[in-house]
């Protein structure tokens, strides 16, 4: 039985979005009261909790509810997140274990979320100690949909996201509410979307989604996966041997079905499921993979799925955040019926079919490979 990781949340959202004041908030939670709290940067409200990390380029202070420094540490989050169990030890704990049972990582209204995931996701031995839980961002009621207009960076929160929270709805015109509403489904439509006065008194519940977890079964695998939120799980097919020409148009239709009516920056980020019909050798799946990677990595925000090798009777199961991934698992059973490859895309600057285009591409070479190898020959 492995042992029990301790879940991370991020906690992002643009300048002035509300993301201390929800902090203070859910750090009152008794569900809480151990939870390790790291903030990339000095803010103006002081937070009451007992465990407090507050970091920049150059050290990470750990804060006491005292207000006294009981220690400084040198060095980056991943260092942080390294020496974080040894260094909240409890000196009566022979075992070594943490003071704390749960991180929350408040960013900088700035900040790319993308590096910090990559954090949680990269490193084994972060790997082997924490779980990223989920990625919360919180979405200014009154100014948003204006930030996601002039900052890619706000655009860039929202698509990583598993909860979109819109903040300040009590203050904000209901028309522009659901017109930001629709605006982040068309983002993100996998996301959650609430609003922080719903959500004011069960904040625990922001806790409870589906996570990425390479022992997950049945059920959690599709909440997790979610493909349904894309309309496209049954409707957008890959299949090497027919005429794609139907497939691109259908697809064009449909992303504009989705995305036309948001303006500006909105149309370079596109959500899409995609379906393979047939398995794929681990060749062509690692050759493509590499290829979307090296040419592409940049702009793909967020990548989830489940895919069908050939030889295998289980799904592997990926999850990246641009060009880092989480270390491929296989998973303990296909969650239905269902044992085509499924894999969520969320991108920028790339279509549905630059994705077929490069599997297409990589099928075709495998295949003349195999054709004008002789029998028994070794690849070159």
């Amino acid at each position: 039985m492995s042992r029990k990781r301790i879940p991370v949340t991020l906690l992002t959202g643009f300048l002035g979005a509300g993301k201390t004041t929800l902090l203070n908030k859910l750090i009152q939670e008794p569900e809480l009261s151990k939870a390790l709290v790291i903030i990339n940067e000095f803010g103006s409200v002081g937070l009451d909790h007992h465990l407090i990390a507050r970091s920049n380029e150059d050290d990470t202070v750990v804060e006491m509810s005292s207000g006294c420094l009981c220690c400084t540490i040198k060095g980056d989050l991943q260092k942080t997140l390294k020496e974080a169990p040894e260094t909240f030890a409890r000196p009566d704990d022979e075992g070594g274990k943490p003071t704390f049972d749960r991180i929350i990582i408040e960013t900088t209204g700035l900040a790319d979320p993308a590096p910090i995931v990559h954090t949680v996701m990269a490193d084994q031995h972060l790997i082997d100690t924490y779980e990223l839980a989920e990625v919360i961002t919180l979405v200014d009621g009154v100014n948003g949909d204006g930030t996601l207009d002039a900052q890619t960076e706000a655009l860039k929160q929202a698509a990583v996201a598993d909860t979109l929270l819109i903040s300040k709805t009590d203050i904000a015109d209901a028309g522009a509410l659901a017109t930001l509403t629709k605006r982040l489904r068309a983002i993100n439509p996998a996301a959650r979307i609430a609003s922080v006065a719903d959500q004011a008194g069960s904040l625990m519940d922001l806790f409870g989604g589906a996570r990425f977890n390479p022992e997950l079964k049945g059920e959690q695998v599709l909440n997790w996966l979610h493909e349904e939120a894309y309309g496209a799980g049954h409707d957008h097919h890959h299949d090497h041997h027919h005429d794609h020409s139907h497939d691109d148009g259908h697809e064009h239709e449909h992303r504009h079905d989705h995305h036309h009516d948001v303006n500006r920056h909105d149309d370079r980020i596109a959500s899409v499921c995609m379906t393979i019909d047939e398995p794929l050798s681990a060749e062509v799946f690692d050759e493509w993979f590499g290829l979307l990677t090296t040419l592409k990595g940049v702009n793909m925000l967020r990548v989830k799925g489940l895919i069908n090798l050939k030889g295998m009777d289980k799904p592997l199961v990926i999850h990246g955040v641009q060009h880092i991934w989480h270390p491929p698992a296989m998973l303990p059973e296909w969650p239905s019926e269902d044992h085509r490859s499924r894999v969520v895309f969320i991108m920028r600057d790339m279509e549905q079919s630059d994705l077929e285009a490069m599997l297409d591409f990589v099928k075709q070479r495998h295949d003349s490979a195999r054709i004008d190898r002789p029998e028994g020959a070794l690849p070159v």
